[in-house]
């Protein structure tokens, strides 16, 4: 067990901090809001719920639900100007704040390419530093599948991502955060991981978190201080 002091003083340290994107960085969880948009809402939000808990494999579970979505192109494009993602309350200042101490921020998704840089521009960050899940479209603009080669398409992803940032930037401390089982496992690779339960509270991440938090205000403040 590392204590809470270490575990501040690793976070203010880090040279790289990423954070999950559904339910951490924005309000939503990005394949639900496809899902509603497409009108087959109650059966994905509950096959999220099971693969959240870490019920179903990651990418069974997302072949599943996007059977059941089939998003065109135009429809993901309408979803993002009608209905565009929320940013959680803080994370603008704390991305802000961290890219000033020259602290390389990024956002490593099990959703979709297309939403997830859509909030990195928000963020400034730039887009080849976010690690998402890119679904596939014939030319006339259907569904056709997603990229099943992307580390983020796989249980585990996460931890891959930062395994191979560790390895092309040397990065020596590296922090993971999110509201997911998916994010927990990621540490290790990560050096440290921290909860987030400001959207939604996942049990077992909190149950099993060493440093749990509810708003990234508590972050801001470890900088500051």
């Amino acid at each position: 067990m590392v204590s809470h002091s270490e575990l501040r003083k690793l976070f203010c340290s880090a040279d790289a901090v990423c954070f999950d994107v559904d339910s951490t960085v924005i309000r939503e969880e990005g394949i639900d809001e496809l899902a509603k948009f497409c009108g087959v809402e109650d059966a994905v939000s509950e096959m999220t719920r099971r693969a959240m808990g870490g019920a179903v494999p990651f990418k069974a579970a997302l072949t599943e639900r996007l059977a059941l979505i089939q998003p065109s192109r135009e429809q993901v494009q309408r979803l993002l100007a009608e209905h565009p993602p929320h940013l959680t309350p803080g994370i603008r200042e704390l991305v802000s704040r961290l890219q000033e101490r020259n602290v390389q921020v990024f956002l490593i998704s099990g959703g979709f390419r297309s939403i997830v840089e859509h909030v990195a521009s928000k963020l400034n960050i730039p887009s080849t530093n976010v690690f998402a899940n890119r679904l596939k479209f014939y030319f006339n603009g259907e569904y056709a599948g997603f990229d099943e080669t992307q580390p983020t398409a796989e249980s585990g992803g996460k931890g891959k991502v930062i395994k191979f940032l560790k390895e092309k930037f040397h990065f020596k401390k590296i922090v993971m955060i999110g509201d997911g089982a998916t994010d927990m496992e990621a540490c290790p690779p990560a050096d440290v991981f921290i909860g987030f339960g400001g959207n939604v509270i996942r049990q077992q991440v909190k149950d099993n978190a060493e440093w749990y938090i509810t708003d990234f205000v508590e972050l801001l403040r470890e900088l500051e201080e």
